[in-house]
């Protein structure tokens, strides 16, 4: 099955024709296919793909369709296959998969192997009695996410990033957008990470990943890995331009933790924010504001589609 957001592709019919040939290639049956839509942007779809018994269940769109139906095959070992069409396009980034041959894509989601990787989920104001739960129960409140979840800046950043700009501009959209909040107020956070507190007065951004790599290459949390187990946490603080040039700097050159930057590791990390800030969860906006979010990382949950060991 190919879930298509057509949202992200230029021109469909030739999208059908590579990913098609590519099966062909590969000596499988024409895959089916099932588009999004603007209410349901692939969680239905790929609960149908996987009633209807698909073999691998590949997604041709951005971060946020990935979200979408990785979060119905977490714990199906029904592997996801990444056919990027998005902005970021950062499963796929930090796998090392093709984003910019999708002939080339759908030849690794067709004929690679498959890799077990962990996912995180993110509770949104956690009610009472989810607070103690090990893996959270399917909620409204509840969200999956692959690669990175972010409370502040993170999130204004990536909801004021219109998509129009982010088509013809990629990745640069978001540091336009992202200029427009460099000199918002801070907020106060508590970081609680395994039981452990952290308390910061003037936060900017928490930022919890599954892995570690950004767009265009930069690495926010360089001991993130895909498959061991945790969370990786980055708090930034800086008060001042020249401060957020200071983090950037650090970032790009892949020096350790310093001033107004506090990065952490761990399997369970809630954070509670005043006043009530925006959060992401792998690009995508929840709606309204939270005070308090609850994270957990469950090891192992999805089967993903990678290039065959050399």
């Amino acid at each position: 099955m190919v879930i298509v957001n057509p949202t992200k592709v230029d021109d469909l019919d030739e999208a059908r024709r590579v990913v098609n040939g590519a099966a062909a290639d590969a000596g499988l049956d024409e895959p089916e296919w099932a588009e999004t839509t603007e209410d349901d942007p692939g969680f239905g779809q790929a609960r149908a793909a996987l009633d209807g018994g698909a073999a691998v269940v590949c997604v041709l769109g951005g971060d946020g369709t990935v979200r979408a139906v990785a979060q119905e095959l977490i714990g199906s070992a029904v592997p996801l296959g990444l056919l990027p069409a998005g902005t970021g396009n950062l499963l796929a980034r930090n796998l090392e998969l093709p984003v910019d041959d999708l002939a080339d894509a759908a030849t690794v989601a067709f004929t690679g192997t498959d890799r077990v990787v962990d996912v995180g989920w993110l509770v949104l104001q956690p009610r009472a009695e989810q607070r103690d739960e090990a893996k959270p129960a399917a909620a409204d409140n509840v969200h999956a996410f692959t690669v990175m979840a972010g409370l502040g800046f993170d999130a204004d950043m990536m909801g004021d990033a219109p998509e129009g700009v982010k088509a013809k501009a990629g990745w640069a959209a978001y540091v336009v957008s992202g200029a427009r909040h460099l000199t918002d107020d801070g907020f106060g956070v508590d970081v609680v990470v395994d039981g452990e507190l952290s308390r910061h007065d003037a936060a900017r951004t928490v930022v919890v990943g599954n892995c570690g790599e950004l767009t265009a290459g930069m690495v926010l949390l360089p001991d993130a890995e895909l498959d061991d187990g945790l969370l990786d946490v980055a708090t930034l603080t800086p008060a001042a331009m020249r401060e957020w040039a200071d983090v950037a700097a650090r970032v790009l050159a892949g020096r350790d933790d310093g001033p107004s930057l506090d990065r952490r590791q761990g399997r369970r990390v809630l954070l509670r924010a005043e006043p009530p800030q925006g959060v992401q969860v792998d690009g995508d906006v929840l709606e309204g504001v939270a005070t308090e979010v609850l994270l957990v990382v469950e090891p192992g949950g999805l089967t993903v589609r990678v290039r065959p060991e050399p």
